[in-house]
């Protein structure tokens, strides 16, 4: 006769096979991808954790980090319904710019847009408008996507609302926004200076044509849509960088005031918000919870410090942190990491899990969202090639938040 198994033994193996699914991207046969499992796998513990499921969503879900992740997919929502994304970039890419400068000036609307309205939502609008000006400015398509990519990610490192785990640190750790802007920009210049530097090498001197034709349309734009977004959006980098209002209410405040609209049906907006994605974060926070209860994760913690080795030090966090952002993605990195960590490593390891994301192909959504855009037009950028343009950029990034960290 099989023993039963212990709900401790029980949660583990979930655990254990949920991250498996993050590192595969989804389960062996079944047609999951990492949301499905994270789902499934809060399905699966909810009953052994013994507790009703409104006492598991308040122990286990950081409301805050959900509420701010929405707010901004709505604000990003209403500037790409409104075309703003795609109307800066072919402004600027009608300029009479050499292929060097077109790349820096790719690389510097990428970054910032993604440090205000998020890496993945950037790569999302600008990808097959970046295609469309590589083809009529006569350049090598690759060097420019490993671009968009590499920038929106290194972009998104310099501010707690560029992509999702950083919003996650930044609301778990209470960091200040202010003086994680100021610790992070010094890491992000010079890694975004790196990146044009590399990818400058492989692009000619002058390309076939000098500017986007005349005659080449350009993306619609509604100029009040766009307008209404970019005045939520400063008012809310205001409030961030200048007062102690809680965050989440203030951005979901400025969603809410987007959704007032008589142009935009909300049925729109919400079409446009990653509905999976907060589905991952709602099952990650289950099973990281579950898992917490069973007590393996302090005795793993409590073991390494016997051996000299605490998750603080830097020559430890480090490592792990580019390591597990690169097998399991860097949010289900961050989860793991998170409850051993405090406010003093909370600026390192934002840097280092939103920069480590450019090694591989798939550390990060951006660059799969990328080369899945650029496959569907054509155009094949594949892990190797990605490996080849991007993985310098990506150690030296990490190199540099090490060396320039606060």
């Amino acid at each position: 006769m099989v023993p039963a198994l212990s709900a401790d033994t029980g949660i583990a193996i979930v655990f254990a096979v949920v991250y498996a699914g993050m590192f595969l991207g989804g389960l062996p046969k079944l047609r999951l991808d990492r949301s499905g499992v994270a789902l499934l796998g809060a399905i699966a513990v909810i009953p052994m954790l013994g507790e009703s499921v409104p006492d598991i969503a308040r122990q286990a879900i950081d409301l805050p980090t959900l509420v701010l992740l929405f707010a901004f997919m709505v604000l990003s929502a209403q500037m790409q319904l409104g075309g703003f994304y795609g109307a800066v970039l072919w402004r600027v890419s009608a300029w009479p710019l050499s292929p060097r400068a077109l790349l820096a000036a790719l690389i510097a609307v990428a970054a910032l847009l993604a440090a205000v309205f998020s890496n993945d939502v950037v790569c999302l609008a600008l990808t097959p408008l970046v295609l469309r000006l590589a083809r009529v400015r006569g350049l090598p398509p690759l060097p420019m996507l490993v671009a968009l990519a590499c920038a929106a990610n290194i972009g998104s490192a310099a501010t707690l609302i560029g992509n999702p785990q950083n919003m996650l640190i930044g609301a778990t750790l209470r960091l200040d926004f202010a003086a994680y802007l100021r610790d992070a920009l010094p890491a992000v210049g010079a890694s975004l200076l790196l990146l044009w530097a590399w990818l400058a090498r492989g692009l000619p001197a002058q390309a076939q044509k000098a500017s986007v034709p005349v005659d080449v349309e350009s993306p619609p734009v509604d100029r009040w849509q766009c307008a209404k977004g970019l005045i939520v959006a400063l008012a809310l980098m205001a409030v961030f960088l200048f007062t102690r209002w809680p965050h989440e209410v203030a951005a979901l405040v400025g969603a809410g005031v987007l959704l007032l609209s008589r142009r935009l049906h909300s049925r729109e907006v919400m079409g446009y918000v990653d509905w999976p994605l907060l589905l991952l974060f709602i099952g990650l926070f289950v099973v990281n919870h579950a898992f917490q209860q069973t007590g393996l994760p302090a005795q793993a913690v409590a073991w390494l410090q016997g051996q000299g080795w605490a998750l603080t030090d830097l020559e430890v966090l480090a490592p792990l942190t580019v390591g597990l952002s690169n097998l399991v993605s860097n949010v289900p990195a961050v989860m793991l990491l998170l409850p051993h960590l405090d406010a003093a490593q909370g600026t390192l390891l934002a840097l280092l899990s939103t920069l480590a994301g450019n090694l591989l192909l798939v550390g990060s959504i951006a660059n799969l969202i990328v080369a899945d855009l650029a496959a569907k037009q054509g155009v094949s950028m594949g892990w190797r090639d990605h490996l080849r343009l991007a993985a310098p950029v990506a150690v030296g990034s990490v190199v540099f938040a090490l060396l320039l960290r606060p």
